[in-house]
Formats: C-alpha cells, sequence, structure tokens
C-alpha cells in the first residue's frame, strides 16, 4: 500500500479523536483557558480548537510510540509497512472512544 494512505489514515483518527473526544477535549480546554487565558486572546471558540488540535497532535504522537520502538528494537533505517500498520492501529485504538460520538453527528 501506498505511505500515503497509512499517513491519510493516521490523520483521519487523529482528527476524529480531537473533534470528538469529548472528554480529552474537555480536559484540554479546561487546561488551557486556566493556564493560558490570553494566549488566544480570551476567545472560547479559538481555545476549543486550540485545544482540539492539541488532541489531535497528542493522539497522532501517542500512536506513533509502539512503531518507534517497534523501529528501534529491529534496527530499521526508514519506515517499513509492519511500522506503519502499528502506527495506524495504535491510533485507530486511541481513537475508539471518539468513534461513537463520531458516528452519532452523522457527518
Amino acid at each position: 500500500m501506498d505511505r500515503t494512505l497509512y499517513f491519510v489514515g493516521i490523520a483521519f483518527f487523529g482528527m476524529v479523536n480531537g473533534l470528538f473526544n469529548s472528554t480529552l477535549l474537555l480536559f484540554a480546554l479546561i487546561h488551557m483557558q486556566i493556564l493560558a487565558p490570553a494566549l488566544l486572546f480570551g476567545s472560547v471558540p479559538l481555545t476549543l480548537m486550540f485545544a482540539s488540535l492539541m488532541v489531535s497532535t497528542v493522539t497522532i504522537i501517542l500512536g506513533g510510540i509502539p512503531a518507534a520502538l517497534y523501529e528501534r528494537v529491529t534496527g530499521a533505517q526508514d519506515s517499513a509497512d509492519a511500522s506503519l500498520w502499528m502506527w495506524l492501529a495504535a491510533t485507530a485504538v486511541l481513537t475508539l472512544p471518539a468513534i461513537g460520538n463520531f458516528f452519532a453527528v452523522r457527518l
């Protein structure tokens, strides 16, 4: 499979988790409002979008840890299909709590 399709899938799962995982999104939003209220001019919608971006980024980073460990153990110099599959699967597993909300909205 083309490597681009792996990255599109990983980005898709990260986006779904960032937008529809209400628990993590609420957690990030509250902490953004407490720790950096003037960062986004005190605008709640901007803070919500930034919190969503933070949750998406954390999902992609945490999903990449098993793939990075696999590449480290095997000594791979470049990402193989196996490590990309691991990254995609780990990101999909992290997105499971948000999948129900994603289908409930019916985009």
